[in-house]
């Protein structure tokens, strides 16, 4: 029995010194080295040579991953049987509260605006009338066609930008666009024009 115990001893012995031989310095084997080491990178470092030196890197988010606290993205693609299909997404948001509101104002005067105008007629600084840098009128939201357009062809639109337009996808979030079109489809609708009575009057 002593035999036994005191083999015992020596082996733990031996296994606590093998161990502990790297010192204090060394953590061992590491799993996921690359996590355990990751090469720091600066912000606003340039990026074109890191795939020479192995690290991937396009700064763009994983495929499928939302954001904590937006929604989750929109499923259709940038091609020409997404428009069509976006016709069918409706607004998931509620009709915004007035707090919720005046934060889609804001948001559409400072992405917007700048084209489209604070009144929605096109007719924004870049444009105003002809006179500025944009030869070409932005989109009037309050022409009938605009007031026609679904809810998910705005979005799909703001999305991906559509002829001159670039995407706003980078600028606002997910929720920022859908409630910037609460927004525009709230100032249409206020100045929508009364049903004509056909019925001829007796």
């Amino acid at each position: 029995m002593k035999k036994v115990l005191i083999i015992t001893g020596v082996f733990i012995t031996g296994l606590v010194l093998t161990s502990c031989r790297g010192g204090k310095n060394d953590p061992g084997k590491v799993y996921m080295p690359d996590m355990a080491y990751s090469r720091a990178y600066e912000t606003y470092a340039p990026t074109d040579n890191l795939k020479e030196k192995g690290i991937y890197y396009d700064a763009t988010p994983v495929a499928g991953t939302v954001a904590r606290g937006d929604m989750p993205a929109y499923p259709y693609k940038n091609d020409s049987v997404g428009y069509i299909n976006s016709a069918k997404v409706m607004n998931p948001l509620p009709a915004l509260n007035a707090v919720e509101y005046m934060e889609a104002a804001r948001l559409y005067l400072v992405n917007c605006g700048i084209c489209h105008g604070d009144k929605l007629d096109g007719n924004g600084p870049l444009y105003n009338g002809g006179n500025g840098p944009f030869v070409a009128a932005p989109k009037n939201f309050m022409a009938d066609d605009m007031k026609a357009m679904a809810e998910g062809t705005m979005f799909h639109s703001v999305t991906y930008g559509i002829r001159s337009m670039g995407s706003y996808a980078s600028q606002l979030s997910t929720m920022q666009r859908w409630m910037i079109i609460h927004y525009i489809k709230e100032k249409q609708s206020l100045t929508a024009k009364p049903a004509v009575d056909t019925v001829a009057k007796k």
